[in-house]
């Protein structure tokens, strides 16, 4: 493909684009696929020769659209959202055009440069202290590509930082005998990336409860500390969530903070989704206490119009990082110059794309004031929704609503809002997600389209009603058949006089699993596929049991605790 080519198949490219961007609504939001369609329907080998690009969009329409979850979708309300607009796209555009590779100052100026002006202007946006900043001059952020990297850098970092402290003072003892007696802490809401870095970085974590908010407070977090330096173990590490994945509770960052400034441990603040909100000044008052934090992370590419990849990291000691990251040889034959500061290896991969283009394209087009009045019309519908939820007797809302999650359920047992969900998710009318809270099966609602209405919330409520009231009557009509052969054979009735619900019981090892129906095995397929959610450990019941660490711990279990 040549310059002539290209100019006309990209032009061709954007129209297709944008078509697809206006007329999203009149999709399923769900493909009506199984796992494999796609290999069943392209070549086993790769073509020999090229091909013609328009044979290659129409395969594009026949086989790839439709296996597509239209995670820009008016009626998609699972996980968190995915952002996007325009102004992203053509940065995003721009970036690729470009094709630097990131490694160095020496290697494209302008993309690291532009990095650092975008993560301050970000930051002021948040209400970060000004110790966060490049121009504070001790910390600084950085652009990763999750925020499961923000965590696991942290921690590395954390590590690093703690085994070299504690080498000055044992200069022979082994890392290998000091390793195994550091311990991180989260709460057992945190997202299962914690969890992970803490595997991958070789040490031990407590996930540890939470209040009848869903909030890790600092007592339970003191509690530990004391516990684990008297089984002879080092705090080093704490990741504070803000806007958890299951509920969106808010750890209580003030009274966390204060304890990991006592007794010195790096305090990590995972703000993934709801750390977007920061930019409005009546949600600010989450991050009280940020000032001893050691670092922070929000991804704009959820909740702030950016495309992923695109997880925001700061520093309030950038010393912390460089000292535990290799410097580029590269970069010191700059390093006279205070504008060339390099950060690239704060973070695990080498190379890195030109990010900050598609964040300075959406700042720039929609303002502060534009993205404050995106942010405030999602709360607002979440509202909206939570108001249907609360007057409607036959349900009930989880946890306080403070931003565009809603997290509902129908009162009554787990199996009645398992197959709620199930309902609704089948019907391919709407997208939600399950999640546990405390042992209770609720369904996420999330508002997740750039463009969200109020007739999108008012839909997708009706959706939900009349499937719940499908539900329901098809639960009554049995409970009257039980009823009448009860009194019929009043001599089967067990000792207490009860019957099980007339669904099946809440299913401990698969939520949407169906071996107790005698449907077809593609349906349990579907299901299979149906069921997905970003982070297993908010639906599993067995994993969230097996976190609770509330009871007492002695010297023997603590090596074993991960």
């Amino acid at each position: 493909m040549d310059a002539s080519d290209f100019r006309k198949r990209g032009k061709e490219m954007v129209d297709y684009i944008a078509d697809y961007m206006e007329t999203i609504s009149n999709r399923r939001v769900t493909p009506d696929v199984e796992p494999g369609y796609l290999a069943e329907k392209l070549p086993k080998r790769a073509p020999k020769k090229g091909e013609e690009f328009n044979d290659i969009m129409i395969d594009v329409d026949k086989y790839i659209i439709p296996g597509i979850t239209h995670w820009q979708h008016p009626h998609f309300h699972a996980f968190f959202p995915a952002g996007n607009s325009f102004p992203s796209i053509l940065g995003d555009m721009l970036s690729d055009a470009i094709g630097c590779v990131g490694f160095s100052w020496a290697a494209s100026p302008a993309c690291t440069e532009l990095e650092i002006v975008v993560l301050d202007w970000f930051g002021k946006m948040l209400g970060l202290p000004n110790e966060f900043l490049h121009e504070g001059g001790t910390g600084g952020g950085v652009i990763q590509g999750s925020a499961s990297e923000c965590v696991l850098v942290t921690l590395l970092a954390a590590r690093h930082t703690t085994l070299k402290d504690l080498k000055g003072k044992f200069p022979f003892v082994d890392d290998g005998i000091l390793l195994p007696k550091l311990v991180a802490y989260s709460s057992k809401l945190a997202h299962s990336c914690v969890e992970k870095a803490g595997m991958i970085g070789l040490v031990k974590m407590r996930q540890l409860d939470v209040d009848e908010h869903f909030s890790l407070r600092g007592h339970v977090l003191e509690r530990a500390i004391e516990e684990d330096r008297r089984l002879g173990l080092i705090p080093f590490y704490v990741c504070a969530t803000l806007g958890t994945t299951a509920c969106c509770s808010f750890d209580h960052l003030q009274e966390l903070s204060e304890v990991c400034a006592k007794e010195s441990v790096w305090l990590h603040v995972d703000a993934a989704y709801a750390g977007n909100a920061l930019i409005c000044a009546e949600n600010q008052h989450y991050i009280r206490g940020i000032e001893n934090a050691t670092s922070f992370n929000c991804n704009p590419n959820k909740w702030m119009l950016v495309n992923f990849d695109c997880s925001l990291m700061w520093v309030r000691n950038k010393e912390l990082l460089t000292s535990s990251m290799a410097v580029d040889p590269l970069y010191l034959q700059h390093k006279h110059d205070d504008k060339a500061e390099d950060f690239r290896h704060w973070g695990i991969p080498l190379s890195r794309r030109f990010r900050s283009l598609k964040i300075w394209f959406v700042i720039r087009t929609y303002g502060v004031e534009g993205l404050q009045h995106y942010i405030r019309k999602h709360i607002r519908l979440a509202k909206l929704f939570e108001t249907y939820v609360k007057n409607d007797a036959r349900f009930e809302v989880m946890g306080k609503v403070t931003m565009g999650l809603v997290c509902f359920r129908l009162k009554g047992p787990n199996s009645l809002t398992q197959k709620l969900c199930r309902m609704i998710n089948e019907s391919a009318r709407l997208y939600t997600v399950p999640a546990l809270i405390n042992e209770n099966y609720v369904i996420r609602f999330c508002v997740c389209a750039q463009d969200a209405m109020e007739s999108d919330i008012e839909y997708a409520w009706r959706i939900i009603s009349q499937e719940a009231s499908e539900l329901l009557d098809q639960r009554a009509s049995i409970e009257s058949n039980i009823e009448a052969e009860k009194n019929d054979r009043p001599e089967e009735v067990d000792n207490n006089g009860e019957f099980d619900d007339v669904f099946p019981d809440f299913d401990d090892e698969i939520i949407f699993d169906q071996q107790r129906s005698n449907l077809q095995r593609a349906r349990i397929r579907r299901n299979l596929f149906m069921r997905m959610v970003s982070d297993p450990k908010c639906y599993n019941p067995k994993v969230l049991r097996a976190l609770n660490t509330d009871k007492p711990r002695h010297k023997s279990e603590s090596d074993g605790e991960k």
